[in-house]
């Protein structure tokens, strides 16, 4: 998409406002979009995300509270929403369902009608390459069937679904980008991934460098790819910034719905990205093998021209040594996260 559709942005039509702006992909989108001459407004109950690594002007709120999301809507009448609130736990939502679907899916729908009756009607929403379920094609491309196999996946697809069925009912225009492993961190190391629990795979390699941990387990290494262990699609985290706003251009000119995978088309196995972890660092980074979980495939891996053809998008930053690299300057000057 040329500049000039993303300038266009920055037109004083009101603010985006971005719910989950404090986690660790809505941060760096709200800081592409300052960067942009974009005004932003940034709401978030803070129980995941950090309000230090906030700077646009910030609303503490809860989308359960939809007296809360109405007088941010009243407040700030925004032109569109941005929406990265959601729980996104796999193993946790096998064993607590009850709260991924009032979280995500009841939440969502408070959105939702909010939104409907203050008549903002744009909304680009965070879903994620878990409503595919187990590939039955690799790469997987926006046309894969969609069975998710945990309540985690289903609530993403149930979220599609709905802003689907808003938009035919409504008009609301929509886009819904299916990540796969975000990853890296801001460049100058101001913003970066701060997990607790953390589960992601890189930051978890860092924190073993940084003695946080004694070593770093591996979930199978019995799998059929090349050194035996998962293979997984890391897309650097300030990629996926830019195509939200992509997304954004893309609606704000008139699309209805826009559905997009968001990776790299290329595949690292863990052991990949523990020999990169370990260069990075310089520390050897213990790891063991132990047995497989349950529903992890051996390969996920982008694909799909959508995020190309229609949002004009394609990553920058796809060198895994580059991602680990950025991620390695976030932890080593907030070693203990945000708190640091």
């Amino acid at each position: 998409m040329p500049a000039a559709d993303l300038e266009a942005l920055a037109h004083p039509s009101g603010p985006v406002l971005v719910v989950g702006g404090a986690g660790y992909i809505g941060s760096h989108t709200v800081r592409m979009l300052e960067g942009r001459g974009i005004p932003v407004v940034v709401f978030d109950n803070l129980s995941t995300g950090h309000r230090e690594a906030v700077t646009a002007p910030f609303v503490e709120g809860d989308l359960r509270d939809r007296e809360a999301i109405r007088g941010v809507l009243r407040e700030h009448a925004p032109r569109a929403v941005m929406h990265f609130a959601a729980k996104c736990y796999v193993g946790e939502s096998v064993h607590q369902p009850a709260v991924y679907y009032r979280e995500n899916v009841l939440n969502t729908w408070n959105l939702l009608e909010e939104m409907r009756a203050a008549e903002c009607s744009e909304i680009v929403f965070s879903s994620s390459c878990a409503t595919y379920g187990l590939p039955v094609k690799l790469p997987i491309t926006e046309d894969h069937p969609q069975d998710p196999i945990s309540p985690y996946g289903r609530t993403k697809l149930h979220m599609e679904h709905m802003m689907q069925d808003y938009s035919r009912a409504y008009g609301l225009g929509f886009s819904a980008l299916r990540y796969f492993n975000a990853a890296g961190a801001a460049g100058d190391g101001r913003l970066g991934e701060d997990h607790d629990p953390e589960t992601h795979l890189i930051p978890l390699a860092l924190q073993v460098a940084l003695g946080r941990r004694e070593e770093i387990a591996i979930f199978g290494d019995d799998y059929d790819t090349p050194d035996g262990t998962c293979i997984r699609d890391y897309i650097h985290i300030e990629d996926l910034a830019d195509a939200h706003l992509r997304a954004l251009a893309l609606i704000q000119r008139g699309e209805r719905q826009v559905i997009c995978n968001l990776g790299t088309g290329e595949g690292f196995s863990v052991q990949q990205v523990l020999e990169v972890a370990r260069r990075v660092t310089g520390h050897a980074i213990p790891a063991s093998a132990g047995p497989r979980r349950e529903g992890d495939p051996a390969r996920l891996v982008s694909g799909g021209a959508c995020a190309r053809n229609r949002l004009g998008w394609s990553p920058g930053r796809t060198d895994l040594e580059d991602i680990v690299g950025d991620a390695w300057g976030f932890h080593k000057s907030h070693p203990q996260g945000y708190g640091s």
